[in-house]
């Protein structure tokens, strides 16, 4: 009795250790698959569903304040860099261009002026001169008849009374001729004064002709910025602008997403980041398109901080009980623009981001600036050359068609003029 008790009891025992035995080989083999799967396959990726899609949210404000009286575009609307999407009233900023363009029109009248005033002046010395000559020349005469009247006295043949007149008369002639002199002198002065406010330029680079058409820029420029231009193709989203409303230079009236340039942040723990380098491949899932739509990218970047060290309120690690908490610093993913046109995403959307790390070739940080614009528009550029083309229509319409410029007259100094009727 007792031993096929001992007998079952030892079958048991042998049937256990069996199982137990078979357990082991199956944990250790299913260990060893792992192990070489992991050092094989799973160590050279690191995983995250902590990814985001981001993308640019260019706000549209504007640059002049104004009453809004006509809104371009809503929330969910495509539209093309260029189009408007609000228009404010631009009834004083319209008056304010007419205002200038009128100033800038007198100025130009004005200077023309200047450059006439030139050749004026030149006659005007040239007749000076010619007045002095003939008065030098009255005075040698007068000097003459004076000398031989003086002779004459001495032997009686000219009574002194004539002598006397004929000195009077030498002195009346002497200040003619210094008057002449000193009309030659102030003419000369006068053109020197005009040519000092035309001389090295010409009508239109004048500075006072400038000066207006600056204005005319600055109006030209303020009334075109009544009407906001999209910057780039996008979506509008965040419209918050209403008719009627009066808004302030850089009042946030809506935004315009544009949603073929979004990128991927996805933020690894710190224990994940050894062997993350920049230009590693990545493979996404988005979860609106799910496992059977692949994105395929590349590391474009780390961040140079985690995401607690630039939130509003960072911890303060140093004060009061502390506790560890693993950080999470943002991978830059950039995507491919094929697939990303094939599948739209949207900024915000969750992603799972797996990057391959076999690759160890490239940098853990950027070592070098960008060498091309992160992001530019041309949607503005037109409102200088419209401007420029303005100012040179008032300009022309104002100006004569002879080129005007300085007077080909130099006025030099010449003070033996004066010293020669001072002699005299």
């Amino acid at each position: 009795m007792n031993t096929s008790v001992d007998t079952g009891a030892s079958k048991m025992r042998l049937t256990r250790r069996k199982w137990l035995l078979g357990t082991a080989a199956v944990v250790a083999v299913a260990a060893t698959a792992y192990a070489s799967y992991y050092g094989l396959v799973l160590s050279h990726f690191e995983s995250t569903d902590n990814a985001y899609v981001q993308g640019n949210v260019v706000q549209i404000t504007p640059q002049v304040g104004g009453t809004v009286v006509a809104i371009g575009a809503d929330d969910t609307d495509f539209v093309r860099a260029g189009q408007p999407l609000v228009k404010l009233d631009r009834v004083d900023a319209q008056v304010a261009l007419e205002q200038a363009e009128a100033q800038l029109a007198q100025t130009v009248r004005e200077v023309r002026v200047l450059y006439a005033n030139n050749s004026t002046l030149d006659a005007q010395i040239a007749l000076r001169e010619a007045e002095l000559l003939r008065a030098r020349s009255d005075l040698a005469k007068a000097e003459d008849d004076a000398q031989r009247r003086a002779s004459l006295t001495q032997t009686g043949a000219v009574s002194a009374e004539e002598f006397k007149h004929a000195q009077s008369q030498l002195t009346a002639v002497r200040s003619s001729a210094a008057a002449a002199q000193s009309a030659l002198v102030a003419a000369r002065q006068q053109l020197v004064s005009n040519q000092a406010l035309t001389e090295g330029t010409n009508v239109a680079q004048h500075p006072s002709v400038m000066r207006a058409a600056a204005r005319v820029h600055e109006a030209f420029i303020a009334l075109n910025r009544s009407v906001l231009p999209a910057p780039v193709d996008g979506y509008v989203a965040k419209r918050g602008v209403q008719l009627g409303q009066k808004v302030a230079p850089g009042a946030p009236l809506m935004a315009v997403v544009p949603l073929k340039d979004v990128w991927v942040d996805a933020n690894f723990k710190e224990s994940q980041l050894r062997k993350l380098r920049i230009g590693q491949t990545v493979t996404l899932e988005a979860d609106v398109y799910g496992k059977k739509t692949e994105y395929h990218g590349h590391v474009a970047g780390l961040g140079a901080g985690t995401g607690s060290a630039f939130s509003l309120l960072p911890a303060q690690n140093a004060t009061g009980n502390w506790i560890k908490i693993v950080q999470r610093v943002p991978v830059r993913i950039e995507l491919d623009p094929a697939e990303l046109a094939a599948h739209p995403l949207r900024v915000g959307l969750s992603m799972d981001a797996t990057v391959d790390v076999s690759d160890l070739s490239g940098s853990i940080l950027a070592n070098a600036p960008r060498s091309t614009l992160l992001a530019s528009t041309d949607v503005f550029d037109t409102l200088e050359r419209d401007a420029d083309l303005r100012v040179r229509e008032i300009i022309a319409s104002n100006s004569s068609a002879q080129h005007e410029g300085t007077s080909p007259r130099r006025v030099a100094a010449a003070p033996g003029d004066a010293a020669a009727v001072a002699a005299d």
